[in-house]
């Protein structure tokens, strides 16, 4: 099975239109990046995990429409550390991508063979994952 956990700070202040939706509330950015994550996963069949820096007193999840994992990381405890976790318990049995643009934690995912992305990788999956569905929906359009 493939799975992809997103860093989403990380993922939210790269990407500037999301960053100016954090600016001006960060739900906003917040929804929209599960969204757009939602609509990855039900077009590529990989499993999506995002991991927000949280404020709770342990790690807690949160149910969202279209069956991505939401994660929050626990109080004195980072996002990173919540992903580094994952990918050390996961990428030895799964095909394990980490999204984020902190090297230290891509070098420490790749320690545990998880694979990388940058935030603009992931921008680019997603959007080749979008044109893709986009194709597949036009051909199945039937001509009248």
């Amino acid at each position: 099975m493939r799975f992809l956990i997103v860093d989403a700070h990380s993922v939210i202040f790269a990407w500037p239109d999301l960053r100016r939706l954090h600016q001006r509330r960060m739900s906003l950015a917040r929804d929209e990046l599960i969204k757009r994550l939602t609509q990855y996963q039900d077009s590529s069949g990989v499993r999506v995990v995002v991991v927000f820096d949280g404020q709770g007193g342990k790690v807690s999840e949160e149910s969202v429409d279209g069956g991505i994992q939401v994660l929050y990381s626990a109080s004195g405890q980072s996002a990173d550390q919540v992903i580094e976790r994952l990918a050390a318990i996961y990428a030895k049995e799964h095909d394990l991508t980490v999204a984020t643009s902190d090297l230290l934690e891509q070098q420490t995912v790749a320690s545990f063979g998880a694979y990388t992305t940058c935030t603009d990788g992931l921008r680019q999956l997603l959007e080749e994952a979008e044109g893709e569905l986009a194709r597949q929906m036009k051909s199945r359009k039937k001509p009248r």
